[in-house]
């Protein structure tokens, strides 16, 4: 009778939710793990830092303070009667989320193989937590701007409000991208010297410690195949009381392409997380 009881007991298979409906119903139930592994990552960058937070601070003050030395002081490059810290501090904003969101989304599966290769959950969940510290900073940052604006007496206008429109598509390129690295890291290590790479050089060809409106306007629409551009332009016509332009054509164009990377890299990342167990 036992023999014959336990062939009869059903088998508990623990598996990825199949279809669009079952894994967004995953993500909803292990949102407290979201929670944890991004509290969890706010603590490791500061717990350990001599400064804590305070690197929030300096590590935009002491860019920006090259950045008008080279561009402003020597290149002497137009800032269209905008404080020349204020206009690279507006740009510093998307510039610090965006590649710190990556660096940290790029590398975030293989600083949790340990959960990885034990249990089940929506393996989306460890970039997206990743990149909330990188958010943090963004706040911190951001305050600080709005004090060193009202330094210069120059305090934004109404068009703050569409500051959460710019920062939601920093995140959507910040985390299409880290979805794309993060998931060929698993597969092919060489990814993770390719990202800082990517990093710098993405630093150089953006539109951080200049404006945009240096650009030949010959040249803007090709420029603007680096969404970081309408993403920068935008957030400087937000916080700057309009006198930074946004090319409008160039910000459909960066608008596109973030979302055609966001939803391709999301894309790769779920036709790939079956394999992360056994190749991790």
């Amino acid at each position: 009778m036992a023999a014959a009881s336990a062939r009869t007991t059903p088998l508990l298979i623990i598996e990825a939710g199949k279809g669009r409906r079952q894994f967004f119903r995953d993500l909803w139930n292990y949102r407290e793990l979201f929670l944890f592994l991004s509290w969890r990552d706010i603590l490791v960058r500061y717990k350990q830092a001599v400064l804590g937070m305070a690197w929030s601070l300096l590590r935009p003050l002491l860019t920006i303070a090259v950045f008008s030395l080279v561009f402003g002081r020597l290149a002497k490059l137009p800032s269209a009667g905008i404080p020349y810290p204020v206009l690279v501090f507006a740009a510093m904003l998307p510039w610090q989320l965006f590649a710190g969101a990556l660096g940290d989304s790029s590398n975030s599966l293989l600083g949790n193989t340990h959960l990885i290769s034990k249990i089940y959950f929506p393996r989306l969940i460890i970039p997206v937590s990743s990149v909330m510290v990188n958010l943090l900073d963004f706040l911190i940052s951001l305050a600080l701007l709005l004090v060193l604006m009202a330094g210069y007496g120059y305090l934004p206008d109404a068009r703050i409000l569409f500051v959460p429109i710019f920062l939601l598509l920093a995140l959507l390129l910040a985390l299409g991208c880290g979805f794309w690295f993060s998931a060929l890291n698993v597969k092919y290590r060489d990814f993770r010297y390719i990202v800082p790479f990517v990093v710098q050089f993405g630093l150089y060809i953006s539109p951080v410690g200049f404006s945009s409106a240096v650009i030949p306007e010959r040249w803007r629409l090709l420029y603007s195949l680096n969404p970081l551009v309408g993403i920068i332009d935008g957030f400087r016509w937000s916080l700057l009381r309009g006198k930074a332009e946004i090319y409008w054509a160039g910000f459909w164009l960066s608008l596109l392409l973030i979302l055609l990377v966001f939803a391709s890299g999301l894309i790769y990342f779920r036709r790939t997380e079956r394999y992360f167990a056994d190749v991790i």
